[in-house]
């Protein structure tokens, strides 16, 4: 099936060079992954900033939040036998995983969605306290009776959890801690409650038993989730057979709750894909993407940080048109459009 992106000829919208390092010393190497909103006339993307310390000949620096919220580095020999240094955004050193660079949230506008900037007045979000040590990342926004929700990964060594921040004016934040403890990501809200319920996605993760899979919550209150269900899998011999994860809010159609996820496949190449759900009861999987509608084919998409990456989850839906954000090889942040009934027409019922 062809790819259904009608790509930004502006792409990338965002690089690196484009944001200044959050503090002296630091240096910003990718933005990624944005969530996107409307506020204020505007279109917003609250970027991840990954940030690194200059090279020191003969060590691998690993930033870090220390216990007083400032940035502190740690300092491994690249030679010391207890360090397993092959992925470019991961290391492990004496049983424990460490990420290569220290992320935050960073807050950016658009009068017409293609050239950004960052606004005077509205300040970065920094991982705050133990359990966000290694930074936050990839946040997903939605809004809901007057109030924006901002889900997302916080990243320690105690592990990767789901974090709640909400606000109304983008100024000042209210924090609600942990709401899916480890290992789990990827979690994305609905913008409209169902018989009275929220309702999220979300990813837990297993090493041993079951797999990369997207899952189902349900909340009384937005805070405390139950009702756990499991309701997309990875595919054998399919595009996204290694891990899916969900992108951001579902959109409501006539036909039912539209999610656009991304699925990558054991060679670690990322694509997007849609599911369609019930609108009553979204753990009813009504149709999937037999093939993906976006593959890494640009050479922003299939080289960079870490290449061969489409990943999104954020997106502004103006009528059949739906406008994608997204993080395109780890380390730039790029713009598609879609239809909606294009999407639609192409599920797998």
């Amino acid at each position: 099936m062809a790819d259904l992106a009608k790509r930004f000829p502006e792409n990338p919208l965002l690089r690196p060079a484009h944001v200044h390092p959050s503090t002296a010393g630091m240096q910003v190497i990718c933005l990624l992954n944005p969530g996107v909103f409307r506020f204020e006339g505007k279109i917003w993307l609250i970027v991840r900033v990954a940030e690194n310390t200059a090279a020191k000949e003969g060590m691998i620096l690993v930033p870090i939040i220390d216990e007083e919220g400032k940035t502190s580095i740690i300092e491994i020999p690249d030679k010391h036998p207890e360090l397993i240094n092959t992925d470019a955004r991961v290391v492990r050193f004496q049983g424990l995983d460490y990420l290569t660079t220290l992320s935050h949230l960073r807050l950016l506008c658009s009068d017409d969605g293609i050239k950004f900037y960052e606004p005077e007045g509205y300040a970065p979000l920094f991982g705050r306290g133990m359990l966000e040590a290694f930074g936050i990342e990839d946040c997903r926004v939605t809004f809901l009776e007057g109030k924006y929700y901002l889900t997302y990964t916080a990243v320690s060594s105690n592990g990767v959890t789901v974090g709640l921040r909400t606000t109304t004016d983008w100024k000042t934040f209210e924090s609600h801690g942990v709401i899916f403890p480890p290992h789990n990501k990827d979690c994305a809200i609905f913008e409209e409650k169902i018989n009275g319920m929220y309702y999220a996605l979300h990813r837990p993760s297993s090493v041993d038993l079951g797999g990369n899979f997207i899952w189902l919550a349900q909340s009384p209150d937005g805070l405390h989730w139950g009702n756990h269900k499991c309701i997309i899998k990875t595919r054998k011999d399919h595009w996204d057979n290694a891990r899916v994860g969900a992108g951001a809010a579902p959109i409501k159609t006539d036909r039912g709750w539209l999610e656009i996820y991304h699925g990558a496949n054991y060679k670690h190449q990322y694509c997007l894909g849609a599911v369609l759900m019930d609108l009553n009861d979204p753990s009813k999987i009504i149709a999937r993407s037999n093939e993906p509608l976006m593959v890494p084919t640009e050479t922003y998409e299939t080289s960079g940080f870490f290449g061969n990456v489409v990943f999104t989850n954020g997106h502004i839906v103006d009528g059949d048109t739906i406008t994608i954000y997204y993080g395109a090889a780890d380390e730039f942040v790029c713009a598609a459009k879609f239809s909606i009934a294009e999407i639609l027409k192409s599920l797998n019922v």
